[in-house]
């Protein structure tokens, strides 16, 4: 056998080391084997299996690309505050599905004789603003609008409101446009307190009641309003007796479609069966196993040019915002 031939023969019998970037495993960029680890894609790449290290590769790399693919059926939970005696069941459940909702706080008062904005719930709060939920104002004492008030001139400078909260006997008063404006802010700093982040531009009327002239005073002093879907109402404030947490669900799983807003409480005073996390967990899995996700308000199209900004850190501070944007 010539010389050169039994030197070819030879070196194709040697084993070859496997061409190896900076990470663990073949072509591997640096920094990508760290990304795979956090993947669970397994034990480190060697060199010796070559093949088995390029499918293990694909397949972390096609496991991080569903991981970032966002969902494009997306539903908008929301809870105004309640009693708070489900809330911490409220924040596993979202937890637990890697949920966001957005929160729209009023200082109502709670189970435990206290209220929803003091010191014992502010590290409540706080922790939900660390998870990356969103958060309007619900006014300072749960103000039902009942009635526009125009002055001698036909302009709307007062607003007759029910204060509704507890089982406190309710108040039919009169606020000035200026109070009312005062009561959403009052939120906004005692939010700010509590959390070290600012109130995004966004408030809900309670019970949803609000005229335009209502809207246009919230909108001057910074704040747009949120309301929820008809198919999104999901009647956890309705009596047990006549509408049970089995017939709630039901209907919600029914008529619920992407892009719908969902609302909800933190506890409600007179539901004697309690809807969450009863209903909660198993609409969530529902919605979920129909190819739906749980996104907070500044990922909705309507919202996020307002709630854009406080996302960055700037907050309202009170100022006006777009008057393009669209109310509900």
């Amino acid at each position: 056998m010539e010389p050169l031939v039994q030197s070819r023969r030879a070196e194709r019998g040697r084993a070859r080391p496997v061409p190896r970037g900076d990470g663990d495993g073949p072509g591997i960029e640096p920094g990508q084997h760290r990304q795979m680890g956090r993947l669970g894609s397994g034990p480190a790449l060697g060199p010796k299996s070559p093949i088995k290290s390029v499918f293990a590769l694909v397949a972390a790399l096609a496991s991080a690309c569903a991981l970032a693919q966002p969902c494009d059926k997306p539903v908008y939970l929301t809870f105004d505050t309640g009693h708070m005696g489900v809330a911490p069941l409220i924040a596993e459940t979202l937890k637990k599905f890697d949920a966001k909702a957005t929160f729209f706080l009023a200082n109502e008062p709670t189970l435990t004789g206290g209220m929803t904005l003091d010191a014992t719930w502010a590290p409540w709060w706080k922790e939900r603003a660390a998870e990356g939920n969103d958060f309007g104002a619900h006014t300072w004492n749960h103000d039902i609008w009942l009635e526009d008030i125009p002055d001698a001139e036909g302009k709307v400078t007062r607003f007759k409101v029910r204060t509704v909260a507890g089982m406190n006997e309710p108040v039919v008063h009169e606020v000035t446009a200026e109070e009312y404006c005062d009561s959403l802010k009052k939120v906004g700093a005692r939010f700010l307190e509590m959390t070290g982040r600012p109130l995004d531009p966004i408030f809900r009327a309670p019970a949803g009641r609000a005229s335009k002239a209502l809207l246009a005073v919230a909108q001057r002093c910074g704040f747009h309003h949120v309301g929820w879907n008809a198919a999104g109402f999901l009647g956890d404030e309705l009596p047990s007796d006549k509408y049970p947490n089995a017939q709630l669900l039901d209907k919600a799983l029914k008529n619920i479609k992407p892009g719908d807003i969902l609302l909800a409480h933190l506890g409600i005073w007179s539901r004697q069966d309690a809807w969450a996390p009863a209903v909660l967990e198993p609409l969530m899995q529902g919605l979920k196993e129909r190819g739906m996700c749980f996104a907070p308000l500044h990922e909705n199209p309507r919202y996020a040019p307002l709630m854009s900004p406080s996302r960055m850190g700037g907050g309202n501070g009170g100022k006006p915002v777009a008057k393009s944007a669209r109310q509900r």
